[in-house]
């Protein structure tokens, strides 16, 4: 499995740097665009918008949302730019995290002051090796 902690840790870094660059305000897909960008040119696969599909009462329904971010196919990054994150907000990511089976799930809010107050990292029966 690849290092879930070190990709992390990488998204995180840039988006500090991006916040710190750009600054708050600007629409979420502005911050999507540019932290991808960030990732790929530091050598990171990286799909944006990625449509998930769902299975409900033997319905399938091809594209029931989509993932901001899904970083070397392990790391799913939900990007906001709200004022001040909610419970639904963590609630909304941790349910993609169970329906697309991943265990770490990054909830970035860049309108913050300072990104580190924006930052919450979430988990879904993940168990870091040792």
């Amino acid at each position: 499995m690849k290092d879930i902690d070190a990709i992390s840790s990488a998204v995180i870094g840039e988006a500090i740097k991006i916040h710190r660059e750009l600054g708050p305000g600007l629409l979420e897909s502005v911050y999507e665009a540019v932290l991808a960008g960030s990732l790929e040119r530091s050598g990171y696969q990286v799909s944006r918008q990625v449509p998930v599909g769902i299975v409900y009462d033997e319905m399938r329904f091809d594209v029931a949302f989509r993932v901001d971010l899904f970083v070397e196919d392990c790391l799913v990054v939900e990007i906001k730019s709200v004022e001040r994150l909610g419970k639904v907000h963590a609630k909304q990511l941790l349910t993609y995290l169970r329906l697309m089976k991943q265990p770490v799930g990054l909830l970035l809010n860049f309108s913050g002051e300072t990104m580190k107050e924006g930052i919450r990292r979430l988990v879904n029966d993940y168990r870091p090796e040792v």
